[in-house]
């Protein structure tokens, strides 16, 4: 039998997919970077808790935090829609968004360690989440003088992906999508001393378990691997929302990561130690993960 799923999507699904969100992105690039935003996370709040996808977040989160209830649960996911609407809506005007401007839109926490990685001989890896509006990392890396290769998912609808290039064309530093092309780009930006950015709260079915909210989740080891063979450090970032479309993107100092010989044994302790980082900041705002992923091998 002839597989028609493949050619559909692309040539009749992707298109229809592409129509509805090219119009919407150029409207949110037009409005007021608050107007849209605050569009974009009413739309999210009332329109996301009623998709089937919602039933993933219920589930994860319900598995994360069993003491919570019904009520709170439904809070949190219904803030989570808002926060994704919102990134959404803010996605079209990234080159607009001041760092530390007089605004305050933007604050960075960690300026003494932004400084010390712009000079540093070593490369660097830094690594964030699908938390607040995850995007601005890159973008306040950017204005702070570090181009980053990021690391990314490259989106299913070929469309959609131009899309996002665009959206991100005017941020310094090479945008690379996961696969063996993109390993060799990593590996060469390491080996020439810069520093590759990726987020590692995906679920990677190929990777490792790893201990995150009580229970092996499959983990993309990457990121230890490289930082032991390239002996270089590794970098929380997290970019939380404050208020509306206000945040603070906070650098934390290079991880302790061990590095005892027994490789193994090095990437999982290291791994486990980043996934803790992670759980550390959902457990303090969960409202803002996407708590849509398949993170857990049952979810």
């Amino acid at each position: 039998m002839v597989d028609i799923k493949g050619p559909w999507r692309r040539w009749v699904m992707h298109p229809l997919e592409a129509a509805l969100v090219y119009p919407l992105y150029g409207l949110f690039r037009l409005l007021p970077l608050d107007t849209a935003s605050a569009i974009g996370g009413w739309i999210g709040r009332n329109l996301g808790p009623y998709l089937p996808v919602t039933r993933r977040a219920v589930d994860n989160l319900r598995r994360a935090f069993p003491e919570k209830t019904a009520a709170e649960i439904a809070r949190i996911v219904a803030a989570m829609w808002d926060n994704l609407g919102r990134v959404a809506a803010e996605y079209p005007q990234l080159d607009r968004i001041v760092i530390d401007g007089r605004a305050r839109r933007v604050t960075i926490q960690g300026a003494d360690i932004v400084d010390f990685l712009k000079h540093s001989s070593k490369p660097g890896i830094l690594f964030s989440a699908h938390f607040g509006n995850w995007e601005l990392a890159s973008v306040a890396a950017d204005r702070s003088g570090i181009a980053l290769t990021r690391i990314y998912r490259a989106a299913n609808n070929r469309l959609i992906e131009k899309l996002i290039r665009h959206g991100r064309r005017d941020i310094a530093g090479a945008l690379v999508p996961k696969g063996a092309a993109g390993a060799r780009e990593t590996l060469a930006a390491l080996k020439a001393g810069g520093y590759v950015a990726m987020l590692i709260d995906q679920k990677m079915n190929d990777g490792i378990a790893v201990p995150f909210f009580g229970r092996d989740a499959m983990t993309a080891p990457a990121i230890a691997q490289l930082a032991l063979k390239f002996d270089c450090p590794v970098v929380p970032a997290r970019v939380e929302r404050l208020d509306g479309a206000r945040f603070s993107v906070t650098v934390f100092p290079p991880l302790a990561l061990p590095n005892t010989g027994d490789r193994r044994a090095d990437v999982l302790a290291a791994m486990t130690k980043i996934n803790a980082v992670l759980e550390g900041w959902i457990r303090e705002r969960p409202e803002q993960w996407l708590w849509l992923h398949r993170r857990w091998p049952d979810s």
